[in-house]
């Protein structure tokens, strides 16, 4: 096994999560936003849920994200 490639791959396919999962939020919000289904101040629950189905892996993250 390769340390370096596979530190690379993991910051990668992090990457890749985060910058698609907060333009995924951003456009939902904006969208309820702009159709009158939010205020602006509320506060959502979110979940994410990380798979490696060759490793057994099933890691589940809770949190918050708020509007103001």
């Amino acid at each position: 096994m390769n340390d370096d490639t596979f530190n690379m791959d993991i910051r990668k396919f992090l990457k890749k999560v985060g910058v698609t999962s907060q333009r995924e939020i951003e456009l939902a919000v904006h969208d309820a936003l702009q159709a009158g289904k939010l205020v602006g101040n509320e506060k959502f629950a979110v979940k994410m849920t990380l798979e490696v189905p060759a490793l057994n892996i099933h890691h589940v993250i809770d949190g918050e994200i708020a509007l103001e």
